[in-house]
Protein backbone atom coordinates (compact mmCIF):
# COMPACT_ATOMS: atom_id res chain seq x y z
CA UNK A 1 0.00 0.00 0.00
CA UNK A 2 1.37 3.38 -0.34
CA UNK A 3 0.33 4.60 3.02
CA UNK A 4 3.17 1.55 4.01
CA UNK A 5 5.78 3.37 1.87
CA UNK A 6 5.27 6.71 3.55
CA UNK A 7 4.97 5.13 6.93
CA UNK A 8 8.40 3.45 6.01
CA UNK A 9 10.00 6.47 4.64
CA UNK A 10 9.48 8.35 8.06
CA UNK A 11 11.08 5.44 10.01
CA UNK A 12 13.77 5.02 7.96
CA UNK A 13 14.34 8.79 8.40
CA UNK A 14 14.32 7.93 12.42
CA UNK A 15 16.83 5.49 12.22
CA UNK A 16 19.22 7.80 10.15
CA UNK A 17 19.37 9.77 13.58
CA UNK A 18 21.62 7.05 15.11
CA UNK A 19 24.03 7.05 12.26
CA UNK A 20 26.22 8.10 14.47
CA UNK A 21 25.59 6.74 18.20
CA UNK A 22 24.18 3.24 17.87
CA UNK A 23 27.34 0.87 17.51
CA UNK A 24 27.81 -2.11 17.59
CA UNK A 25 23.85 -2.08 17.17
CA UNK A 26 22.12 -1.38 13.81
CA UNK A 27 20.21 1.74 13.47
CA UNK A 28 16.82 1.40 13.44
CA UNK A 29 13.43 3.37 13.77
CA UNK A 30 9.75 2.57 14.87
CA UNK A 31 6.58 4.69 13.78
CA UNK A 32 3.15 3.76 15.46
CA UNK A 33 -0.05 4.39 13.18
CA UNK A 34 -3.70 4.09 13.83
CA UNK A 35 -6.21 5.04 11.27
CA UNK A 36 -3.76 6.45 8.96
CA UNK A 37 -2.64 8.86 11.78
CA UNK A 38 0.33 9.31 13.54
CA UNK A 39 0.00 8.13 17.18
CA UNK A 40 4.34 7.56 18.30
CA UNK A 41 7.69 7.22 17.21
CA UNK A 42 11.03 6.01 18.37
CA UNK A 43 14.46 5.59 16.80
CA UNK A 44 17.60 3.44 18.87
CA UNK A 45 19.91 6.01 20.60
CA UNK A 46 22.44 3.84 22.40
CA UNK A 47 23.44 0.49 22.73
CA UNK A 48 21.79 -0.27 25.98
CA UNK A 49 19.00 1.63 25.83
CA UNK A 50 15.92 1.00 24.63
CA UNK A 51 15.19 -0.32 21.06
CA UNK A 52 13.31 1.93 18.60
CA UNK A 53 9.85 -0.11 18.84
CA UNK A 54 9.95 0.27 22.92
CA UNK A 55 11.13 4.16 22.61
CA UNK A 56 8.30 4.88 20.59
CA UNK A 57 5.61 2.31 22.93
CA UNK A 58 6.34 4.48 25.78
CA UNK A 59 5.37 7.58 24.17
CA UNK A 60 2.14 5.88 23.05
CA UNK A 61 1.33 4.40 25.66
CA UNK A 62 -2.28 2.77 25.79
CA UNK A 63 -2.86 4.29 22.34
CA UNK A 64 -0.65 2.27 21.21
CA UNK A 65 -3.47 -0.76 21.03
CA UNK A 66 -4.42 -1.54 17.84
CA UNK A 67 -2.16 -0.01 15.93
CA UNK A 68 0.55 -0.82 12.98
CA UNK A 69 3.67 -0.66 13.49
CA UNK A 70 5.74 0.01 11.05
CA UNK A 71 9.80 -0.98 11.65
CA UNK A 72 12.59 -0.45 9.82
CA UNK A 73 14.47 -4.04 10.80
CA UNK A 74 13.00 -6.92 13.04
CA UNK A 75 11.74 -6.67 15.82
CA UNK A 76 14.54 -8.51 18.26
CA UNK A 77 13.09 -11.88 20.30
CA UNK A 78 15.98 -12.67 22.66
CA UNK A 79 16.90 -10.69 25.80
CA UNK A 80 20.54 -8.45 25.68
CA UNK A 81 20.88 -5.23 27.45
CA UNK A 82 17.56 -4.90 26.76
CA UNK A 83 14.46 -7.24 27.04
CA UNK A 84 12.87 -8.33 23.55
CA UNK A 85 10.74 -6.11 20.91
CA UNK A 86 8.53 -8.66 19.65
CA UNK A 87 7.12 -9.20 23.38
CA UNK A 88 6.64 -5.75 23.82
CA UNK A 89 4.94 -5.29 20.77
CA UNK A 90 2.74 -8.44 21.58
CA UNK A 91 1.97 -7.07 25.15
CA UNK A 92 0.59 -3.39 23.85
CA UNK A 93 -1.43 -5.01 21.71
CA UNK A 94 -0.18 -4.28 17.93
CA UNK A 95 -2.45 -5.47 14.98
CA UNK A 96 -0.09 -5.38 12.25
CA UNK A 97 3.34 -4.58 11.60
CA UNK A 98 5.31 -3.92 9.23
CA UNK A 99 8.73 -5.19 8.57
CA UNK A 100 11.56 -3.49 6.06
CA UNK A 101 13.76 -6.41 6.27
CA UNK A 102 14.62 -9.54 8.57
CA UNK A 103 17.31 -8.96 11.37
CA UNK A 104 20.72 -10.68 9.51
CA UNK A 105 21.66 -11.47 13.60
CA UNK A 106 21.44 -14.97 14.19
CA UNK A 107 19.87 -15.12 17.51
CA UNK A 108 16.60 -13.32 16.08
CA UNK A 109 17.01 -14.12 11.66
CA UNK A 110 13.25 -14.69 11.76
CA UNK A 111 12.33 -15.49 15.06
CA UNK A 112 10.76 -12.08 16.24
CA UNK A 113 8.60 -12.39 12.74
CA UNK A 114 7.42 -16.02 13.74
CA UNK A 115 6.99 -14.68 17.60
CA UNK A 116 4.67 -11.69 16.46
CA UNK A 117 2.54 -14.35 14.27
CA UNK A 118 2.07 -16.40 16.86
CA UNK A 119 0.17 -13.80 19.18
CA UNK A 120 -1.56 -13.27 16.09
CA UNK A 121 -0.18 -10.34 14.68
CA UNK A 122 -0.36 -9.98 10.67
CA UNK A 123 3.28 -9.37 9.69
CA UNK A 124 4.51 -7.57 6.83
CA UNK A 125 7.72 -7.91 5.69
CA UNK A 126 10.07 -6.54 2.56
CA UNK A 127 8.81 -2.66 2.25
CA UNK A 128 11.69 -0.54 1.09
CA UNK A 129 13.92 -3.27 1.97
CA UNK A 130 16.81 -2.11 -0.14
CA UNK A 131 16.60 1.08 1.75
CA UNK A 132 17.31 -0.76 5.05
CA UNK A 133 19.86 -2.58 4.07
CA UNK A 134 22.13 0.54 2.99
CA UNK A 135 21.23 1.81 6.60
CA UNK A 136 23.20 -0.87 8.48
CA UNK A 137 25.77 -2.42 5.53
CA UNK A 138 28.77 -2.95 8.54
CA UNK A 139 26.00 -4.87 10.69
CA UNK A 140 24.26 -7.01 8.12
CA UNK A 141 28.04 -8.02 6.80
CA UNK A 142 29.25 -8.81 10.25
CA UNK A 143 26.67 -11.08 11.22
CA UNK A 144 26.36 -13.03 7.78
CA UNK A 145 30.14 -12.73 7.43
CA UNK A 146 32.06 -12.47 10.21
CA UNK A 147 34.08 -9.06 8.82
CA UNK A 148 33.48 -5.48 9.47
CA UNK A 149 32.48 -3.21 6.36
CA UNK A 150 35.46 -1.60 4.95
CA UNK A 151 35.37 1.94 3.60
CA UNK A 152 38.29 3.65 2.35
CA UNK A 153 39.07 6.65 2.26
CA UNK A 154 41.80 8.83 0.14
CA UNK A 155 42.61 12.17 -0.23
CA UNK A 156 44.40 12.57 -3.87
CA UNK A 157 45.68 14.84 -6.61
CA UNK A 158 44.31 15.22 -9.44
CA UNK A 159 47.27 12.79 -11.18
CA UNK A 160 46.27 10.39 -8.51
CA UNK A 161 48.86 11.19 -5.55
CA UNK A 162 48.98 11.27 -2.01
CA UNK A 163 51.78 12.80 -0.77
CA UNK A 164 55.04 14.38 -1.62
CA UNK A 165 58.43 12.16 -2.17
CA UNK A 166 59.37 13.34 1.32
CA UNK A 167 55.82 12.13 2.66
CA UNK A 168 54.44 15.47 2.85
CA UNK A 169 50.57 15.45 2.49
CA UNK A 170 48.83 18.06 4.52
CA UNK A 171 46.37 19.42 2.86
CA UNK A 172 46.03 18.12 -0.30
CA UNK A 173 42.04 18.88 0.20
CA UNK A 174 40.26 22.06 1.74
CA UNK A 175 38.48 22.00 5.01
CA UNK A 176 35.02 21.27 3.20
CA UNK A 177 36.68 18.05 2.25
CA UNK A 178 38.31 17.56 5.83
CA UNK A 179 35.20 18.28 7.50
CA UNK A 180 33.42 15.17 5.56
CA UNK A 181 36.08 13.38 6.55
CA UNK A 182 35.56 13.76 10.04
CA UNK A 183 32.10 12.60 9.69
CA UNK A 184 33.17 9.11 8.25
CA UNK A 185 35.05 8.70 10.83
CA UNK A 186 31.96 9.84 13.69
CA UNK A 187 30.27 6.82 11.86
CA UNK A 188 32.82 4.09 11.93
CA UNK A 189 33.68 1.94 14.96
CA UNK A 190 37.02 2.04 14.06
CA UNK A 191 39.69 3.69 12.04
CA UNK A 192 42.53 1.98 10.61
CA UNK A 193 45.99 2.78 9.83
CA UNK A 194 49.86 0.88 9.38
CA UNK A 195 52.56 2.05 11.55
CA UNK A 196 53.66 3.56 8.67
CA UNK A 197 51.42 6.80 8.91
CA UNK A 198 52.15 6.80 13.03
CA UNK A 199 55.59 7.14 12.09
CA UNK A 200 55.35 9.75 9.50
CA UNK A 201 52.57 11.91 10.29
CA UNK A 202 51.90 10.69 13.83
CA UNK A 203 47.96 10.29 13.03
CA UNK A 204 45.67 10.90 15.72
CA UNK A 205 43.03 9.40 14.22
CA UNK A 206 40.10 11.14 16.46
CA UNK A 207 37.00 12.87 15.72
CA UNK A 208 37.54 16.51 15.66
CA UNK A 209 36.43 20.05 14.21
CA UNK A 210 33.19 18.50 12.83
CA UNK A 211 29.26 19.41 12.73
CA UNK A 212 27.30 16.51 13.97
CA UNK A 213 24.35 15.38 15.49
CA UNK A 214 23.81 16.50 19.10
CA UNK A 215 23.31 13.11 20.42
CA UNK A 216 26.96 11.82 19.15
CA UNK A 217 28.72 11.72 22.27
CA UNK A 218 32.61 12.08 21.81
CA UNK A 219 33.45 9.88 25.68
CA UNK A 220 31.20 7.31 24.96
CA UNK A 221 31.38 7.16 20.92
CA UNK A 222 34.69 8.12 20.08
CA UNK A 223 36.23 5.06 17.20
CA UNK A 224 38.88 2.60 18.37
CA UNK A 225 42.14 3.75 16.97
CA UNK A 226 43.58 0.62 15.76
CA UNK A 227 46.99 0.09 14.31
CA UNK A 228 48.37 -2.32 12.56
CA UNK A 229 52.14 -3.04 13.47
CA UNK A 230 53.92 -6.16 12.93
CA UNK A 231 56.84 -5.59 15.16
CA UNK A 232 55.49 -2.83 17.45
CA UNK A 233 57.57 -0.38 16.55
CA UNK A 234 55.17 2.65 17.60
CA UNK A 235 56.66 4.96 19.67
CA UNK A 236 55.48 5.32 23.09
CA UNK A 237 54.49 8.96 22.40
CA UNK A 238 52.68 8.57 19.30
CA UNK A 239 49.37 10.85 19.51
CA UNK A 240 47.21 7.75 18.45
CA UNK A 241 48.24 6.36 22.24
CA UNK A 242 45.61 7.65 24.82
CA UNK A 243 44.76 7.29 28.38
CA UNK A 244 41.03 6.13 26.71
CA UNK A 245 42.07 2.40 26.50
CA UNK A 246 40.21 3.43 22.77
CA UNK A 247 44.11 2.82 20.73
CA UNK A 248 44.69 -1.08 20.29
CA UNK A 249 47.68 -2.14 18.51
CA UNK A 250 47.97 -5.41 16.60
CA UNK A 251 51.24 -7.23 15.91
CA UNK A 252 52.15 -10.52 14.81
CA UNK A 253 56.54 -10.96 15.31
CA UNK A 254 56.94 -12.82 18.13
CA UNK A 255 59.99 -11.27 19.05
CA UNK A 256 58.70 -8.19 20.77
CA UNK A 257 59.96 -6.56 24.21
CA UNK A 258 57.74 -3.39 24.19
CA UNK A 259 54.14 -4.96 24.14
CA UNK A 260 54.35 -4.15 27.72
CA UNK A 261 55.80 -0.79 27.84
CA UNK A 262 52.94 0.24 24.87
CA UNK A 263 49.86 -1.38 27.87
CA UNK A 264 51.06 0.90 30.13
CA UNK A 265 50.91 4.19 27.91
CA UNK A 266 47.04 3.11 27.48
CA UNK A 267 47.07 1.24 24.59
CA UNK A 268 45.51 -2.47 24.09
CA UNK A 269 48.25 -4.47 22.72
CA UNK A 270 46.74 -7.67 20.93
CA UNK A 271 49.30 -10.72 18.73
CA UNK A 272 47.39 -11.17 15.28
CA UNK A 273 48.46 -14.51 13.21
CA UNK A 274 50.79 -13.21 10.43
CA UNK A 275 54.62 -13.15 9.36
CA UNK A 276 56.94 -11.52 10.96
CA UNK A 277 56.66 -8.36 8.71
CA UNK A 278 52.66 -8.45 8.04
CA UNK A 279 49.77 -8.86 10.20
CA UNK A 280 47.25 -11.18 8.61
CA UNK A 281 44.71 -8.53 7.23
CA UNK A 282 41.74 -11.19 7.36
CA UNK A 283 42.35 -12.08 10.89
CA UNK A 284 42.74 -8.24 12.25
CA UNK A 285 39.40 -7.62 10.44
CA UNK A 286 37.30 -11.15 12.03
CA UNK A 287 38.88 -10.39 15.18
CA UNK A 288 37.71 -6.75 14.82
CA UNK A 289 34.54 -7.74 14.05
CA UNK A 290 34.32 -10.80 16.96
CA UNK A 291 36.17 -9.16 19.73
CA UNK A 292 35.30 -5.05 19.17
CA UNK A 293 31.41 -5.74 17.74
CA UNK A 294 33.06 -3.20 14.52
CA UNK A 295 30.44 -3.01 11.88
CA UNK A 296 31.92 -0.61 10.08
CA UNK A 297 35.85 0.60 9.42
CA UNK A 298 37.56 3.30 8.48
CA UNK A 299 40.63 2.80 6.42
CA UNK A 300 43.00 5.61 6.14
CA UNK A 301 46.60 4.53 5.07
CA UNK A 302 49.41 4.80 2.95
CA UNK A 303 49.71 3.06 -0.20
CA UNK A 304 51.26 0.01 0.72
CA UNK A 305 48.24 -1.05 3.21
CA UNK A 306 45.66 0.17 1.28
CA UNK A 307 47.08 -1.67 -1.85
CA UNK A 308 47.19 -4.70 0.12
CA UNK A 309 43.75 -4.22 1.37
CA UNK A 310 42.58 -3.96 -2.19
CA UNK A 311 44.55 -6.82 -2.94
CA UNK A 312 42.84 -8.97 -1.06
CA UNK A 313 39.90 -8.49 -1.34
CA UNK A 314 38.77 -6.44 1.70
CA UNK A 315 37.83 -3.16 0.67
CA UNK A 316 34.14 -2.52 0.50
CA UNK A 317 33.62 0.95 -0.44
CA UNK A 318 35.99 3.72 -1.80
CA UNK A 319 36.09 6.87 -0.72
CA UNK A 320 38.24 9.38 -3.10
CA UNK A 321 38.73 13.12 -2.23
CA UNK A 322 40.31 14.79 -5.60
CA UNK A 323 41.72 17.72 -5.20
CA UNK A 324 42.16 20.21 -8.05
CA UNK A 325 45.62 20.18 -8.48
CA UNK A 326 48.94 18.16 -9.85
CA UNK A 327 51.49 16.91 -7.20
CA UNK A 328 53.56 15.48 -9.75
CA UNK A 329 55.57 12.36 -11.11
CA UNK A 330 57.85 12.01 -7.66
CA UNK A 331 54.91 12.39 -6.03
CA UNK A 332 53.60 9.33 -3.81
CA UNK A 333 50.95 6.74 -5.90
CA UNK A 334 47.57 6.73 -4.40
CA UNK A 335 48.31 2.58 -3.74
CA UNK A 336 50.81 0.26 -4.15
CA UNK A 337 49.01 -2.45 -6.53
CA UNK A 338 50.97 -4.18 -8.85
CA UNK A 339 49.08 -4.89 -11.95
CA UNK A 340 51.13 -5.31 -15.07
CA UNK A 341 47.90 -6.76 -18.01
CA UNK A 342 44.54 -4.91 -18.15
CA UNK A 343 43.27 -8.17 -17.65
CA UNK A 344 43.80 -7.50 -14.09
CA UNK A 345 42.55 -4.40 -13.86
CA UNK A 346 39.97 -3.92 -11.39
CA UNK A 347 36.82 -2.60 -12.13
CA UNK A 348 34.45 -0.26 -9.92
CA UNK A 349 30.90 0.73 -9.90
CA UNK A 350 31.00 4.62 -9.15
CA UNK A 351 28.04 5.36 -6.74
CA UNK A 352 28.14 8.75 -6.04
CA UNK A 353 29.90 12.24 -7.41
CA UNK A 354 30.09 15.70 -5.48
CA UNK A 355 31.22 18.67 -4.60
CA UNK A 356 32.94 19.71 -1.07
CA UNK A 357 34.17 22.97 -1.57
CA UNK A 358 37.24 23.08 -4.46
CA UNK A 359 37.46 19.34 -4.20
CA UNK A 360 35.50 15.87 -5.28
CA UNK A 361 34.33 13.24 -3.77
CA UNK A 362 33.95 10.06 -5.22
CA UNK A 363 32.55 6.79 -4.29
CA UNK A 364 33.04 3.60 -5.66
CA UNK A 365 32.63 -0.26 -4.92
CA UNK A 366 34.46 -2.85 -6.27
CA UNK A 367 33.02 -4.86 -8.75
CA UNK A 368 31.47 -8.38 -7.59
Amino acid sequence: MASDLQWMARALQLAERGRYSTRPNPRVGCVLVKQDQLIAEGWHRYAGEGHAEVNALTIAGDDAKGSTAYVTLEPCSHKGKTGPCSQALIEAGILRVVVAMQDPNPLVAGRGISALQKAGITVECGVMEAQAKQMNPGFIKRMTSGLPYVRCKMAMSLDGRTAMSNGESQWITGAAARGEVQRLRAQSCAILTGVGSILIDDSRLTVRDVQIPEQYDVSRQHPLRVVLDSRLCTPLDAAVIGDDKRSLILYSNSDVSNAEDLRKRGAQVIRISGQSNAVDLEAALRYLAEKEQCNDILLEAGATLTGAMMEAGLIDELHLFIAPIFMGSEARPLMQLPLFKMTEKLNLDIVDVRAFGDDWRVIAKPKE
